[in-house]
């Protein structure tokens, strides 16, 4: 048995959307959900993903732009070489995520104001992640329901990585689900995708069901992620308390543990406590997170200002200091 509330379809507006399409309005180039959407963190990271990451955190409220130079010089960083990091330049600006600029013979870079909102969102749910803010859980789940023709099976991947993203994971291929109340933003992306067959509903799975919402996740996996990321970063951040990293040192790994961090958001999202076992590693690994991110900031930006001085020395004073803080939680 299940008890469903608020139930709801993406029809209407997956329609419009779709009609825009077709009358040539909106063209699948411009869609919100592919060029402009941020490059995802991965493992083994891409240029173009890092490349925003850094920007966001150092040239963040800034309008100026960047020689090219100096940004090949930080991701050079990060053992990016010089064409890969070319080539991330060209497709962010395509993608609509940097504007250029020419003076004389040399090209400058900075944020388009489009990548802004996106750059601010994630950096705010990174803050908020594990911090509970949720509250108790009222023990509904939300699920979606959709249906893909084959004619358009192209669209699940875009469907899965979306819902993912938002923190829903899947019970069977069209059923997917999470304890949080995601039913405007689930509605947003089917619409956004041009999903023409879908239902979201807020419901409670009965406990005598076969299957349990809860086995969508792989707690096991999870927490040996966990485990991993607490081998890699404790000891950096032992070696930041006795100031035995460079500032090179100190920049590359401020960008690695957030990109670590900002992780977890794909693969757990922020599961009730209600749920998990006890001593879930979370919170743990939060506060080294923090404590490792946030005291790394001057020596990171100061390792900015010396590479972008080398190129523009009129610019490197403006580097800012952005990333996420626990005291802003």
């Amino acid at each position: 048995m299940t008890r469903a509330t608020g139930i709801g379809t993406a029809d209407s507006g997956a329609a419009d959307l779709v009609a825009q399409r077709q009358a040539g309005v909106v063209s699948k180039g411009a869609d919100p959900l592919e060029d402009h959407r941020l490059p995802r963190s991965q493992v083994g990271t891409t240029p173009q993903h890092l490349l925003m990451t850094l920007l966001s955190d150092y040239w963040f409220t800034r309008t100026e732009h960047l020689p090219s130079a100096a940004l090949v010089e930080l991701l050079a960083e990060f053992d990016i070489s010089e064409p890969s990091a070319r080539a991330a330049l060209n497709r962010l600006t395509k993608r609509g995520l940097l504007v250029s600029s020419k003076r004389g013979r040399n090209t400058y870079y900075g944020l388009h104001s489009r990548a802004i909102p996106l750059l601010e969102d994630g950096r705010k749910q990174v803050v908020a992640f594990g911090a509970q803010e949720a509250g108790p859980w009222d023990g509904m789940w939300t699920v979606v329901a959709f249906s893909v023709p084959e004619a358009e099976r192209q669209l699940r991947h875009g469907i899965r990585t979306n819902l993912r993203w938002l923190g829903f994971a899947a019970l069977y291929d069209g059923l997917w689900c999470s304890p949080w109340d995601k039913r405007d933003s689930a509605l947003e992306v089917l619409a956004e995708l041009g999903v023409r067959s879908a239902t979201i509903m807020r419901a409670e799975i009965d406990a005598r069901s076969t299957v349990q919402a809860m086995s969508a996740w792989d707690l096991k996996e999870l927490e040996q992620e966990y485990v991993e990321f607490e081998a890699e970063f404790s000891p950096v951040l032992d070696n930041a308390r006795r100031g035995a990293l460079t500032a090179s040192q100190a920049l590359v790994a401020r960008t690695n543990v957030l990109d670590s961090w900002r992780n977890f958001l794909g693969a757990e999202p922020d599961l009730p406590t209600e749920l998990l076992p006890a001593d879930w590693p979370r919170s743990r690994m939060r506060r080294l997170f923090f404590e490792l991110h946030d005291s790394l900031a001057p020596v990171a930006k100061a390792r900015c200002q010396q590479i972008i001085a080398r190129h523009a020395p009129e610019l490197a004073e403006l580097v800012t200091q952005h990333g996420p803080v626990e005291s802003a939680v």
